[in-house]
């Protein structure tokens, strides 16, 4: 079997992080964030690694670059790679996954959870520097930012759909038949 290529998206906290490390940890896969060139470029700039900046400076990267630009980025990372599972992790818009589409082991999954599971997620994993202080007003207005608005479009793309608002058990049971299926393929 060549490369395997998953594509994982879904809206703030519903579990995508989640589905990835598990692919990892029990699958072997290398998992790869689109979010990781933007913390780093943040970092380097000592930026705080929030919501918004993350959205900005996205934003005019893509401007400059080509809104295809992390779609090239994650796809050069995943051939690099000597593992034959790769998980791109944070997709959000169409363009995001324009290069990874044209390879045959392209695989796409939707993780969906509803609002109050993902705003009591949040507040908890304190993955930005402002999650843990965010009200549900500010969780619903970080929906509204560019990077958020075109997620829920990406679900009628998906090859996947799986729903987090159960167990752990849950999802990972999900996750192992999508692996299943598509092993079978």
């Amino acid at each position: 079997m060549s490369k395997v290529i998953i594509g994982i998206a879904g809206e703030i906290a519903c579990g995508k992080d989640t589905v990835g490390k598990y692919l990892a940890e029990k699958h072997g896969a290398l998992s790869l964030r689109f979010s990781q060139p933007l913390r780093d470029i943040l970092d380097r700039m000592s930026l705080d690694q929030n919501r918004e900046n993350m959205a900005r400076l996205s934003l005019h990267l893509r401007k400059g670059f080509g809104e295809d630009i992390f779609s090239k980025i994650m796809l050069a990372e995943a051939k690099k790679s000597d593992k034959d599972l790769v998980i791109v992790d944070g997709v959000r818009r169409s363009f995001d996954i324009v290069h990874m589409e044209t390879e045959p082991d392209f695989y796409f999954v939707y993780v969906e959870a509803s609002p109050e599971t993902r705003y009591e997620r949040l507040t908890k994993r304190r993955q930005n520097t402002d999650d843990a202080s965010k009200t549900l007003a500010q969780f619903e207005k970080d929906a509204l930012l560019e990077s958020e608005t075109q997620i829920r479009d990406l679900k009628e793309r998906a090859d996947f759909v799986v729903n987090n608002d159960g167990t752990l058990e849950e999802l990972q049971k999900q996750i192992d038949d999508i692996v299943v299926k598509i092993r079978k393929e």
